[in-house]
């Protein structure tokens, strides 16, 4: 009898046991275990082969070429069937992870400019469609600019209506964008055209947040340099800007007023679009309402620009759009525009980006 005969018929009736229980296993789990069972380290076909060192020289190859057709047996019939567990694992995540793409979407949400933004650039479209340019200056200004090149030297009574926030002596956050125009006259070249242009921005002036004042608002400043303007001229460019804000029948008048750097200076108001001049609450039954100051540029500011004031002339006009986007749509309180509440912003949904 072979010296190996008994090992011959343990190895086939491992492989007669084997085979049937891969093929019998529903899982991943189930399959291992047989793997383990037969070809771990204290598994069936290892104690096969604990009789490997009592063998002659002639039987050892032997009995390994038995064992490696197990293993060659064993190993395909099992990576079959964990191929076939693997691919319906895999079929029953993806089923129950499905996602129902009949279902209605989620809209996003779509943002919109803010009221104050879309009034900015409804002025702004206005006056560059009549020729003037933008331009911007910075929110932290030197008094040089911000004050005495207006017309508004040391302790002129004047600054006390634009108390603002002082980093130190000679430098604040700008009260009005009046600075970017006294920067712009000094670099602009005359021989090359008039100046005509506006500076919107954000400016800061020390007021007690109420109904109708905040520390912190919009302005958008007018100014044009040329030969020979007049008082009709800036009359002329305020109607148009009201008429195409408030309405084609709107009105303006003129009021005599004060301001350090223009001269005559006026307040503007414009007809009550509320009642059309009849009379109401909102125009606290005058039939006006007074929407920005205007004049013809000081001469002073003028020659402090290094512009000559007997040869050249302007007009200046400076409105809030805070004030502005008050009066058109009706909002009672400005601190409406600065609280973030969605209920209030989501009114005004034009101007999408």
């Amino acid at each position: 009898m072979s010296e190996i005969h008994a090992q011959r018929e343990q190895l086939q009736e491992l492989t007669q046991a084997a085979l049937p229980e891969i093929e019998a296993a529903t899982n991943l789990k189930d399959l291992d275990a047989v793997r383990v069972k037969y070809m771990g380290r204290s598994g069936l076909v290892t104690e096969v082969s604990k009789v490997m060192k009592d063998l002659s020289n002639e039987a050892r190859p032997q009995l390994g070429q038995l064992m490696n057709d197990f293993r060659n047996s064993f190993t395909q019939v099992f990576d079959a069937k964990k191929e076939e567990l693997e691919e319906a694992a895999l079929q029953e995540q993806l089923a129950s992870e499905a996602i129902d793409v009949t279902l209605p979407g989620r809209k996003p949400t779509i943002g919109a400019r803010h009221i104050i933004t879309q009034t900015m650039e409804e002025i702004e479209d206005l006056f560059i469609g009549m020729g003037y340019q933008i331009i911007e200056g910075p929110e932290v200004e030197l008094d040089l600019y911000n004050f005495e090149m207006m017309n508004l030297p040391q302790n002129h009574p004047a600054r006390d209506m634009q108390d603002s926030f002082y980093i130190d002596s000679e430098v604040l956050l700008r009260t009005h964008t009046s600075p970017v125009q006294a920067r712009t006259m000094l670099a602009h070249n005359f021989e090359e055209g008039p100046l005509k242009m506006i500076s919107p921005g954000k400016v800061f002036r020390r007021d007690n947040d109420d109904a109708t004042h905040s520390h912190q608002f919009h302005q958008i400043e007018g100014l044009v340099v040329d030969k020979k303007i007049t008082l009709a001229d800036l009359k002329g460019t305020l109607l148009v800007f009201a008429q195409q804000l408030f309405g084609e029948d709107q009105e303006i008048r003129l009021r005599p007023s004060y301001f350090p750097f223009t001269e005559p200076s006026v307040e503007v108001d414009v007809s009550c679009f509320n009642c059309g001049g009849d009379g109401c609450s909102v125009c606290s039954r005058t039939g006006w309402i007074e929407i920005l100051g205007a004049g013809i540029v000081h001469p002073k500011v003028l020659e402090m620009a290094n512009i000559d004031a007997t040869k050249y002339s302007g007009m200046a006009f400076g409105l809030g759009p805070d004030r502005v986007a008050m009066l058109k749509y009706a909002v009672e309180d400005i601190r409406h525009f600065y609280q973030n509440d969605l209920r209030f912003t989501r009114q005004f949904q034009g101007g999408q980006n």
